[in-house]
């Protein structure tokens, strides 16, 4: 079967500008068109634009999305080639996944420490003398882990209960 731009735009749930701006780029060789100069897609580019979709969401630029899209067309002599580059993308994905990780991580310590500063209508439940005045308590992060390990379901760790505070 055969589609237009409209139809895989709407398909892909992409502006047509996009799929465009990807030609443009030289994303989409694989690409058919009519006499009249208009692209016309098949099945299978649609398999060629989630692979795109899903590069572009992983953070590779356009010019390494295009390296896999020209090794795609050289066929199976660059199998292995494009399997590596899966793999090293793969690879940078789980990072990205481990930061994102730690990060929420640290939002949610913060979130008990504020829900626990709440909950006692003061932040001074964390707070210890120093040569300074006052400082966070440096075990602080432990008092959390220790908390966080008796914790059965975190949301109960770190939601703070509004309707009690109304």
């Amino acid at each position: 079967m055969r589609y237009s731009i409209g139809d895989v735009a709407e398909e892909m749930n992409l502006p047509t500008s996009t799929l465009r701006y990807y030609d443009r780029k030289g994303l989409l060789p694989f690409v058919d068109r009519d006499s009249a100069g208009r692209r016309s897609f098949k099945d299978n580019d649609l398999n060629f634009l989630q692979v795109i979709e899903c590069m572009k969401k992983c953070g590779m630029t356009i010019t390494e999305i295009r390296h896999f899209i020209d090794l795609c067309m050289q066929g199976d002599v660059t199998l292995m080639d494009r399997y590596e580059l899966l793999e090293k993308e793969a690879a940078t994905v789980k990072e990205q996944i481990q930061t994102l990780q730690d990060q929420l991580d640290f939002l949610h310590y913060k979130m008990w420490y504020f829900k626990t500063a709440v909950e006692a209508d003061t932040e001074d439940i964390h707070m210890v003398p120093s040569g300074d005045g006052r400082r966070v308590d440096p075990d602080i992060h432990e008092q959390y882990r220790e908390a966080l390990e008796k914790c059965h379901d975190l949301s109960e760790l770190i939601e703070v209960e509004r309707d009690k505070r109304k």
